[in-house]
């Protein structure tokens, strides 16, 4: 588990992951390696310049990327207490208070994508880490993120849980899940070598207890779709992710009065399975 207290939150269809690191160094010493961009490329995921005013121009280049820069705008600039601004259509806010003879730095990333927030967090863990190093005075080194702390986020976060939702022609249930491994990698382990076909048994990999009926879609490896029910359908589908790998998105159709909350149990735990299976591979 991760030891931090950080949090994530959610309110009208933003979502905020506030992190707190407490550093043993002043504030000015502590503003300098967040703002001056020869510091920053040292331990932020991207190299930047930047317009240190409200209103300044910033970009964001990938290292190893070439032609393709996000821009940003400098929303709050108080020396040595405050740096925030947009990246993207994220916003990231920067504060440093005096903590004894040193500092509490206070990261709050505000952005869309709420089941992306493992990812995020592992990332400026990491991140954070590296910068803690640099104002130590040590070369920032800091391992990449194999999975662990990615899984130990979402745990933190209670990003794994499904919701029912009320439709038109009954309850659908709908998970949405980071994955830390590329979409091939978890097709593979969603088949075990038995490619679904259209009118075949869907692989039990694709199964969470009920009784499958045929596959009426594959697009491997992104999608299957199969028949449970005569009235329903259970879809996965492996999309675009944050950071990590993929991201899946589970949904269950039935008739009115299927029992939802067992349903929910057993795609809990078959995805977590799936997640841990990852995770040792």
């Amino acid at each position: 588990m991760n030891p931090h207290s950080d949090t994530l939150t959610t309110s009208d269809g933003r979502t905020a992951l506030r992190m707190e690191r407490r550093l043993a160094h002043p504030p000015a010493k502590v503003w300098s390696a967040i703002t001056d961009p020869a510091h920053i490329g040292q331990w932020f995921p991207a190299e930047v310049t930047v317009e240190l005013r409200p209103g300044g121009a910033m970009t964001f280049t990938m290292p190893g990327v070439s032609g393709v820069a996000l821009t940003g705008t400098v929303t709050d600039a108080e020396e040595p207490r405050l740096f925030a601004f947009t990246w993207g259509e994220d916003h990231l806010r920067w504060e440093i208070a005096p903590d004894g003879e040193g500092s509490l730095l206070t990261l709050v990333h505000t952005f869309g994508d709420r089941f992306g927030g493992a990812s995020f967090a592992s990332g400026w863990h990491l991140c954070l880490t590296a910068l803690s190093q640099l104002l130590d005075g040590a070369p920032p080194a800091v391992a990449r993120d194999a999975g662990e702390l990615h899984e130990a986020y979402v745990e933190q976060f209670d990003l794994g849980h499904g919701v029912v939702e009320d439709t038109a022609d009954g309850p659908r249930i709908r998970f949405e899940r980071q994955l830390v491994k590329p979409a091939r990698t978890v097709w593979a382990a969603l088949t075990s070598g038995a490619e679904p076909a259209v009118d075949a048994p869907a692989p039990e990999g694709f199964t969470a207890g009920e009784a499958a009926g045929p596959v009426t879609e594959v697009h491997a490896p992104s999608v299957l779709v199969y028949r449970w029910h005569p009235l329903g359908t259970v879809r996965w589908e492996l999309g675009r992710g944050t950071g990590h790998g993929a991201r899946l998105v589970l949904t269950q159709t039935g008739p009115r009065g299927f029992d939802t909350a067992a349903a929910l149990d057993a795609w809990h735990d078959r995805i977590e399975h799936l997640a841990a299976r990852l995770l040792g591979d």
